[in-house]
């Protein structure tokens, strides 16, 4: 396949000969730790590295032996899928005290190793940190006692540690994510989804419990994605009174015609006083104050099981090769440092000042500085916090602004899961900021024909949780009823338009720019939410549905490589969606553990099928016993999916058999995923308030006229930040006749699949994660907050 670009720098002056990484997994587990763990092991032994297994966490260091065993590549093979963490995971006492960390440290001098890889939570990492200050005190006494000779002393005398943050809690400060909690937020909502079709049928009332003890960031973002009616978090408690507003809350809701209400509590809610707020109390109190036959489901133990999400999968492994490529880098002076995921960027910190600003967020919270301590859990549980408070509280109409200004949604394209959530959020943000909000039914095509009605805040509710378009939706372009369109705006008095879709969207946004010149009423602020499953929007890392799409293909690949358990050697070729986009093919197959990706970016010829073969007929013989091989839908017009399962097929004879799977369209059907409702909430929550500022900039002389080139954007993810970015200058970005970006930033990551499928490639660092300082306020422009 094609060589990255040989200017950009590699890690091959890194090398990991001499070193020996050992790697374990502490306190509670969480869903992704083995993807980590595969990461680290498979990343480690491609450098050059011993790479060692501890097996039950620290209670394995302290006690050695068997615990502490080499790791081979087959060692971490099919453990991708598998939830919790198979080498173990132990709350170790012993480790605590002085003698503990002593046995820790001769049982490691006795193995050379040097570096640690630890995923646990802020107990487990303060707890390697504290053992990597005493190393060359620990060393010390143990040549006093005769354990370990002088020698030893001089060739071990540092210890380096990297952290990688398991917790289902996401309660680390310093990473907007957590690895497990992507996973545990698909087990709430799908419990959730489940609970709504019951509580409908009833008109009932559920009050669910989830886990977060001292942290509030799975009920508050489950409350987000599934539009609770009630939300309660320890660091936030409600105001004195909050029992009445509630009561209140439901009632009016129940009252529009709603036939259920959800209320979600985390385990450890409290009010202003500090005492506690249980699940019991609140349908104790639903059931006094109103009458409402109420019901309560505790989640518990349920959300850190199960398969873990193709979100976890890939930020478990990207976390595990920036692992060992800290380790590798890594010098005496280098303090011990956490690879944390910052908006779509690796980044590396420094583990004491994430642990200690974790622990200053309890602090502030112990204090009854509730204000603090939400600033203190970062953008993202702000950002949170600010769109559910907007979404889910509905201000009385003497409240409301009166902006006399009409602003039209609408969807453009193909569907995609979460298009629904952020109809949702856009109509309820315009109406909260006085507009009067139009939906347009089948894209453009509708607005031409006038399919335009008035839409409500009630008419938006439960829409989160459904997949596809509910307002219909077309690949019609503009150009060809252009005048129409006009007459339709000129009709409703549109003043603003919000356009969520793919390309179509992007292209319409152009058509419509460039009819600017001939009917003024197109000179109204317009922007543009990218939602496809392909992800091909340039100007955006990301859209929604893109996860939703990434979950299916993960889900699939994984029955269909168990549906070869037990059977002889088979080799699987899937054919994925994407146009001539390889996002899904690369990333999915990266999450799906694929041996090959085929994609259009990458172009190759037959001597790299044949290479791929070749590659992976030899692992057949030695080692696994199935093989995964995605497919881009439009990778190349003669090696088709028939050509390549043929091919397969015939080269594999003696060694495997082969069989082929055409995804389809079941890629773009199904239920949103956490990320998608949360990612298509937010950004058209910001969409819309972009609009009200250029809605009031642009009003002179008793109407809206915009013209310039900033008042028609696309709103993107870009690395770090949501960027709102004029659709005109995105032209020179995109290859048109493809229906791509020029540059993509996941190509970065196929030189990371090659690698953990056990190719020689190389592998561009220059992106990697440099050392950062924790920032407790970041400005306002990096607020990308799109990790959830």
């Amino acid at each position: 396949m094609a060589q990255p670009d040989s200017k950009k720098i590699f890690f091959e002056n890194l090398s990991g000969a001499g070193k020996a990484i050992a790697v374990l997994t502490s306190g509670g587990d969480a869903q992704g730790m083995n993807a980590a763990v595969r990461a680290v092991v498979r990343m480690g032994l491609y450098v050059g590295a011993k790479v060692y297994f501890i097996h039950e966490g620290y209670q394995g260091m302290v006690d050695g032996g068997e615990n502490i065993k080499e790791a081979s590549w087959e060692s971490v093979s099919s453990m991708l899928q598998v939830g919790g963490t198979v080498i173990g995971s132990a709350r170790c006492k012993e480790f605590r005290s002085h003698e503990g960390r002593l046995k820790a440290a001769n049982n490691l001098v006795k193995r050379g190793i040097t570096n640690l890889c630890v995923i646990g939570g802020d107990g487990s990492l303060t707890g390697a940190n504290l053992f990597r200050e005493e190393w060359s005190g620990l060393l010390g006494e143990l040549v006093e006692q005769g354990s370990i000779d002088a020698d030893s002393v001089q060739k071990y005398s540092a210890l380096h540690i990297v952290g990688m943050v398991g917790s289902i809690d996401n309660d680390f400060c310093g990473t907007d994510m957590t690895i497990g909690t992507d996973s545990a937020l698909h087990r709430i909502i799908e419990v959730v989804d489940a609970i709504m079709t019951t509580a409908q049928s009833h008109q009932r009332t559920f009050v669910l419990e989830v886990m977060g003890r001292h942290c509030g960031y799975l009920a508050l973002v489950s409350a987000l994605a599934c539009g609770a009616d009630w939300v309660l978090i320890p660091e936030m408690p409600p105001e004195d009174g909050w029992e009445d507003k509630m009561c209140q809350k439901l009632s009016a809701t129940r009252s529009r015609g709603t036939r259920l209400n959800i209320i979600i509590v985390a385990e450890g809610a409290i009010d202003r006083h500090g005492k506690p707020i249980t699940s019991s109390i609140v349908k104790d109190l639903v059931v006094k104050c109103l009458g409402f036959d109420t019901r309560v489901t505790i989640l518990g133990h349920v959300q850190r099981g199960g398969t873990p999400s193709a979100f976890d999968r890939i930020l478990a492994s990207r976390m595990g090769v920036e692992a060992v490529l800290a380790l590798l880098e890594t010098t005496a002076n280098t303090p011990a440092c956490v690879v944390s995921l910052c908006g779509n960027q690796s980044v590396r910190l420094p583990l004491m000042e994430c642990v200690q600003m974790t622990q200053e967020v309890q602090k502030a919270m112990d204090e009854k500085r509730f204000e603090e301590a939400v600033k203190l859990r970062g953008r993202s549980f702000v950002n949170n916090l600010k769109t559910y408070k907007l979404l889910a509280h509905r201000k009385p109409e003497s409240e409301l602004p009166i902006s006399n200004f009409n602003v039209a949604v609408l969807n453009v394209g193909a569907p995609a899961a979460g298009m629904n959530a952020a109809v949702r959020s856009a109509v309820r943000v315009g109406i909260s900021e006085g507009h009067k909000m139009f939906a347009v039914s089948d894209g453009f095509e509708g607005f031409y024909k006038g399919q335009i009605k008035e839409i409500k805040w009630a008419d938006v509710g439960g829409w989160t949780g459904q997949g596809g378009s509910l307002l219909g939706t077309k690949r019609t372009l503009p150009a060809k009823h252009v005048d129409k369109i006009a007459e339709q705006m000129r009709m409703h008095n549109i003043n603003a338009l919000l356009v969520i879709g793919g390309f179509e969207a992007l292209l319409s946004l152009l058509e419509l720019l460039t009819a600017r010149g001939k009917y003024d009423e197109f000179c109204v602020p317009m922007v543009m939410v990218p939602a496809t499953v392909s992800n091909n929007v340039p100007g955006s890392d990301l859209s929604i549905g893109a996860d939703t799409a990434l979950n299916a293909i993960t889900t699939t690949c994984d029955r269909i490589k168990q549906s070869a358990s037990g059977t002889k050697r088979r080799v699987f070729i899937i054919e994925t969606m994407g146009g001539y986009c390889g996002y899904l093919a690369t990333v999915g197959g990266l999450a799906a553990g694929a041996d090959a990706a085929y994609i259009y970016e990458e172009p190759f010829d037959i001597r790299d099928l044949q290479a791929n073969v070749e590659h992976l007929t030899e692992k057949m013989k030695t080692s696994i016993q199935r093989g995964l091989v995605l497919r881009n839908e439009n990778s190349n017009e003669n090696y088709t999916t028939d050509f390549i399962y043929q091919l397969y097929t015939e080269e594999g004879k003696g060694v495997f058999d082969c069989r082929k799977n055409v995804l389809g369209h079941m890629q773009q059907g199904g239920a949103p995923s956490p990320f998608d409702r949360n990612f298509g909430t937010k950004i058209s929550a910001k969409a819309m308030q972009w609009i009200s500022k250029k809605l009031v900039e642009t009003f002179r002389h008793g109407r809206v006229f915009a013209n310039t080139e900033d008042s028609c954007c696309l709103l993107g993810m870009r690395r770090r930040a949501l960027v709102f970015q004029p659709v005109v200058q995105l032209k020179d970005d995109t290859d048109f006749v493809h229906r791509i970006p020029k540059e993509q930033w996941w190509l970065k990551l196929r030189p990371l699949m090659k690698i953990l499928a056990k190719y020689k490639t190389s592998y561009d660092v220059s992106d990697s994660g440099q050392l950062e300082h924790v920032v407790r306020n970041r400005p306002k422009e990096l607020d990308a907050s799109v990790a959830m």
